[in-house]
């Protein structure tokens, strides 16, 4: 069933998004010093590919200790990150929501834009498991 889904998420719109995070992932690269921003952008841009049988936590839960990006500076990152390019991500997959939702066959692929659009805004300290 995950496959069906994922395939349907990719023909659905999930590649044009996925192309927008790499995209913000390569801008970051080029800054340098938004080397960590984009390091999460292709992360998160993997996710938003292939969506269905995964999810986003927190790396500090998943390995219970604290690491840059979960801490006093993952904050300020996801931050500067919302200012400047979450929102428009988020933004993004909140239109892309409603027009799913709308439809009762879409309301799974809503959901996922939703969750995807939350992990916009503050994409710094996640990480991508495979639910069982």
């Amino acid at each position: 069933m995950r496959l069906i889904l994922n395939v349907l998420w990719v023909l659905l719109g999930g590649l044009f998004l996925a192309l927008g995070w790499w995209l913000a992932g390569v801008l970051c690269f080029i800054t340098i010093v938004g080397i960590p921003w984009g390091r999460a952008c292709f992360v998160l841009g993997n996710f938003a590919l292939w969506p269905f049988g995964r999810e986003a936590v927190s790396r500090r839960d998943l390995y219970g200790r604290h690491d840059i990006g979960t801490g006093s500076l993952g904050a300020i990152g996801n931050v500067l990150w919302c200012i400047f390019a979450g929102i428009w991500l988020a933004l993004g997959h909140l239109c892309a929501a409603v027009g799913l939702i709308v439809t009762i066959i879409g309301i799974p692929f809503g959901l996922q834009h939703l969750k995807l659009a939350g992990l916009a805004l503050a994409p710094i300290g996640k990480t991508i498991i495979t639910r069982p």
